[in-house]
């Protein structure tokens, strides 16, 4: 398979794609410039674990992972949070009556109706594996119920009346669901009508991360087929049909290594939900004949079984966990130590820029932008989410753009 770390002539492909270009839904915020190198100065500090996900609801920022105390930036005491804490996006403030007892990891957040937050992860109690919480005094609310069995949930996406829930279950309350399903955002139904399978062969599927619009929804994840088609890692549902799209690509089939069967990770749509990126992880593999630790771009209308990436770019070894797009820039997180660096296997190879646990690629070119605010690498960046106000990022480590930000940091919209 051939790629380019530029943009290939196949931007033809993107005016030729017609049909349905929906407003977007769950895709990114979009934001005219890149952002800021200089965090904010009041994002408060997770004290241990790791922080895996974000929702916005209003103007609440809830942080879910794995973890167990948080501190204002201002000082104070140490709160004790069991996994999940809310802040002020604009003070950074914590709020003091949102402290559920979860006695798990929450990986997945995605905003509920009427001031609540849809939670989901390893967890058993409130609910298992998936409930809904309001932001005001975090209890649960009791006419959503939607328990996960034989598994966890690892991603959840919310269009109107929808949750789209993926993971590594089997079952969500009394129907047979593998791996994914949707549920009412209100009452935690599932709905009959849509059963896109995913299928592992002999192994346990498992959706990594989703992404939609209203009439795409976008998963990756550990599978080789979707409701029995050929679809090596990544697929495209069309939500007007419930079916799998008219979209395949072969970029993620070959392995990378023997103990990474799966290596896909993360994924974001566009603003305007035309093109969509995927990061993975997977371990050096010189040159660009396997797309292991890259972020690559696909346009999300595209049609056929032999789709390629518009771009890539490869860190030349070190994994990417997250990824948000903002129009202005593809953000890429990870414990990477460069970018446009196809010909490095853990080396800086020729033109391998320098970018360690974050970077910015240009969304036109595939290329590595100039925004350099660093970090400690640790196990990577896990979790972004873009407001109006700036990127907001999750991580294991303690130092965001050369400032002490443990855990969690945003940088502010310029």
């Amino acid at each position: 398979m051939r790629v380019t770390t530029a943009l290939i002539p196949a931007m033809s492909l993107v005016a030729c794609v017609t049909g349905l270009h929906a407003a977007p839904a769950a895709a990114g915020v979009a934001q005219p410039r890149v952002v800021s190198e200089n965090p904010v100065d009041f994002t408060p500090h997770v004290l241990d674990g790791i922080v895996t996900a974000f929702a916005l609801v209003g103007r609440t920022v809830v942080v879910g992972g794995e973890f167990g105390a948080v501190r204002e930036a201002r000082g104070g005491e140490d709160l004790p949070r069991a996994n999940i804490f809310a802040f002020d996006l604009h003070t950074g403030r914590v709020l003091r009556d949102f402290a559920p007892d979860l006695d798990g990891p929450v990986a997945a957040l995605a905003p509920g109706p009427g001031g609540t937050v849809f939670v989901g992860g390893a967890f058993t109690t409130p609910s298992r594996g998936l409930v809904r919480l309001r932001v005001s005094d975090g209890a649960p609310e009791e006419e959503f119920s939607a328990p996960v069995y034989g598994g966890t949930v690892a991603s959840l996406v919310r269009l109107g009346r929808a949750l789209y829930v993926g993971g590594d279950f089997s079952r969500v309350g009394r129907s047979p669901r593998t791996a994914l399903a949707r549920v009412d955002a209100e009452t935690g139904a599932v709905d009959p009508r849509f059963t896109v399978t995913p299928g592992y062969g002999r192994r346990d599927p498992r959706i990594y991360a989703m992404a939609a619009v209203r009439d795409r929804l976008v998963v990756d994840g550990a599978f080789t087929t979707l409701d029995g088609l050929r679809r090596p890692q990544l697929g495209v549902i069309d939500l007007t049909t419930g079916r799998v799209a008219d979209w395949r690509t072969e970029a993620y089939a070959p392995a990378c290594k023997p103990d990474f069967p799966s290596y896909v990770r993360g994924l974001d749509l566009s603003p305007d939900g035309r093109y969509f990126v995927v990061v993975t992880t997977g371990g050096p593999a010189r040159g660009t004949s396997k797309l292991c630790d890259s972020a690559a771009r696909f346009e999300t209308y595209a049609k056929g079984g032999a789709i390629r990436p518009t771009w890539v770019n490869l860190t030349g070894g070190d994994s990417l966990y997250a990824v948000a797009v903002t129009g202005s820039a593809v953000y890429v997180g990870g414990h990477q130590r460069w970018l446009n660096n196809p010909e490095g296997a853990d080396t800086a190879g020729p033109g391998a820029v320098h970018r360690p646990g974050i970077g910015a690629i240009d969304p036109v070119t595939g290329r590595a932008l100039r925004w350099n605010p660093t970090r400690e690498r640790g196990i990577g960046v896990k979790a972004f989410l873009t407001v109006k106000t700036g990127l907001l990022v999750g991580s294991d480590t303690t130092e965001l753009g050369h400032e002490y930000h443990a855990r969690v940091g945003m940088f502010p919209a310029t």
